[in-house]
């Protein structure tokens, strides 16, 4: 008889395992979600409202692909996973049986009971509902607010500048992003920011949102009044696991799985941004609220499911973004304040610039950051993976260089730069 697989969330980790799933099995799998009736590309929600592209374009499968690879797609909201009777609870009275439960419901935005903070104008940007909110609401919108200082803050920032509404941008760190940049990278794009129209405000906390109804101004912590329509809460996201409080199944900030992103129930795994590994690999972290993440989670759950059984290798630390026009890449360890064991080359250039760490001691490369020039992941990845010296990336960087061909480049300048430094360390 074939076994029974309810998947709760459709993003990424949790699609990525029904597809993978569908072809090494004949299981009945069903996928349960509240948020869109197809699968879409969440990263792709800001280009849909600054026009770049149309909502159905951030889906990559034709709504016939469900149905067809026989993945059951169920609208509904989980009120309660009952672990010992092997069923899921829906809100609208519906009672799924399964073999197998993965929890893939991801994040949520973080809220800090802020008075005025459930007024109306007041949104976070994660979920499809967000998107048709400000859609919504934006013809009403002149001014705005956006709190919190990472990826999703100047996204929203950037589309709600993309419509001509004044933003003012609140960061309560002393520099852009200071978790994750050195204080070299968050003042270029500090600048840049500024240079978009953006008011940027650092070491300022949001203290109170103002309105009647609906939002008319807020209070910062300095005591200023900045008179706004709309304000974007953007401080971060948590595992969206509250439907779980009552259950079984073991949690901290995320829900607790081993190396085989398995809870302490046999059957009941979960991934993706919900997820928290006991155990993590070194320089990784518990929760890791990242696409490739997810996906990687997903590709590996699905051979579990199917008798591989095969533990979660994430593999060296990659990502990207971008910053209005500025790309960003990162390969490997590069922390914003390094390790007593670490030193780095910088090199910036106008809105470029590269940020190579390595260890003091044998000189091997650790890691590196890079802005508006794009490098090749697997050039990376085999440098890691032998664990070459900085000396040899630096010679070999023409090799990493992914630009267009048309591109200029700037391997001569950054390797004067950074020979100018070795000399002084």
């Amino acid at each position: 008889m074939s076994k029974k697989v309810v998947i709760i969330g459709n993003g990424v980790a949790g699609i990525t395992t029904a597809i993978e799933l569908r072809k090494l099995t004949d299981f009945d799998i069903s996928v349960v979600s509240d948020e869109s009736e197809f699968f879409f590309s969440r990263t792709a929600l800001m280009y849909v409202f600054m026009g770049h592209m149309k909502f159905e374009h951030t889906q990559p499968y034709e709504n016939s692909f469900w149905e067809k690879n026989k993945i059951s797609l169920i609208n509904g909201r989980v009120s309660e996973v009952l672990s010992e009777k092997n069923t899921v609870s829906l809100e609208n009275g519906v009672n799924l049986v399964y073999d197998y439960l993965l929890i893939a419901t991801g994040s949520k935005p973080n809220k800090y009971n802020w008075p005025g903070q459930d007024l109306e104008g007041v949104s976070g940007l994660y979920h499809k509902q967000d998107l048709e909110y400000l859609e919504k609401y934006s013809s009403k919108i002149k001014k705005a607010v956006v709190v919190g200082g990472g990826l999703i803050g100047v996204e929203l920032a950037e589309m709600l500048n993309s419509r001509g509404i004044e933003v003012t941008f609140l960061v309560r760190e002393n520099s852009f992003w200071n978790m994750v940049l050195s204080e070299n990278e968050g003042r270029m794009l500090e600048k840049h920011i500024l240079e978009h129209g953006i008011n940027l405000k650092l070491n300022v906390e949001l203290r109170e949102i103002k309105g009647k109804d609906s939002v008319e101004s807020i209070i910062t912590s300095e005591g200023e009044s900045i008179d706004c329509q709309f304000v974007g809460l953007t401080v971060g996201v948590s595992p969206n696991i509250d439907f779980l409080r009552n259950s079984n199944i073991n949690i901290n900030k995320g829900v607790l799985v081993n190396e085989y992103l398995q809870t302490n129930v046999q059957n009941i795994y979960a991934i993706g941004d919900c997820a928290e590994i006991q155990q993590p690999q070194v320089s990784r972290r518990p929760i890791e609220a990242v696409w490739y993440t997810g996906k990687i989670m997903g590709q590996t759950l699905a051979k579990t499911l199917a008798g591989e059984k095969t533990s979660y290798n994430p593999g060296h630390w990659f990502n990207s973004a971008k910053f209005f026009d500025i790309e960003y890449q990162t390969y490997g360890l590069a922390p914003a304040k390094l390790t007593e064991n670490q030193e780095e080359y910088y090199w910036e250039m106008e809105n470029k610039a590269v940020r190579i760490v390595f260890n003091k001691e044998n000189r091997a490369f650790e890691g590196i950051n890079t802005f508006g020039i794009r490098m090749r992941q697997d050039f990376f990845e085999k440098v890691l993976n032998k664990k070459e010296s900085v000396d040899f990336v630096l010679k070999n960087l023409e090799k990493a260089n992914f630009d267009p061909e048309f591109f200029k480049k700037f391997e001569k300048e950054i390797k004067q730069v950074f020979s100018m430094q070795v000399s002084q360390i």
